[in-house]
């Protein structure tokens, strides 16, 4: 049976919860992302090959630009999440998520995270986490989403665990940190039955 090219799958732009508006990229989005991962480069760093160094704003708005051109060509679902104003609008960026590395035969998502620092340990991440993984099954039809992590990195490795995914194992030397060492990865996963 054919598969429908990805381009033409429907894919949310937006999802509001209760303290969050989850939202793909946009042009002109660069200077925000830009003041978020700066403030947060060192808790960045350890975790995020992208971010060992601090980009400039026009780098910033080239990243919005290409993650813009891949939500539509259905290559990479990247979102940024931000506090939900009192009229229901996005405020404040927050961070970023998405489902990424899919595979649409299969409906296979993998969701990554991060947040700026001064809006850790309240809970936005988790609350992203889990409204991702909900459009996932419900309106992508995942038959599977993972979080994978580093073994070392105890914060998100908690999110997946607070979110109801299951480690199914440890990929010993899987991948290397940013600064080239080899590293273990765990694998956490929600399926549908």
């Amino acid at each position: 049976m054919s598969q429908p090219d990805p381009v033409l799958i429907q894919v949310p732009e937006r999802i509001v919860t209760e303290r969050l508006v989850i939202a793909m990229p946009r042009v002109g989005l660069g200077q925000a992302l830009n003041a978020a991962i700066c403030e947060s480069l060192e808790e960045l760093k350890p975790w995020m090959p992208w971010a060992q160094s601090a980009p400039s704003v026009e780098e910033s708005e080239t990243v919005v630009r290409h993650q813009v051109a891949r939500f539509l060509l259905r290559t990479d679902l990247v979102y940024q999440f931000y506090e939900k104003t009192p009229a229901g609008e996005a405020g404040r960026l927050l961070g970023g998520s998405g489902l990424h590395r899919m595979d649409w035969q299969v409906r296979r998502f993998e969701i990554g995270y991060w947040i700026r620092s001064s809006a850790q340990g309240r809970g936005y991440v988790g609350e992203t986490v889990r409204a991702l993984a909900g459009m996932a099954f419900s309106e992508l039809r995942a038959r599977r989403v993972e979080i994978r992590s580093d073994v070392l990195n105890a914060r998100s490795r908690a999110v997946a665990e607070r979110c109801g995914f299951e480690l199914e194992g440890i990929l010993r030397r899987d991948a290397l940190t940013p600064t080239g060492e080899p590293r273990d990865t765990c694998v956490y996963a929600r399926i549908t039955a």
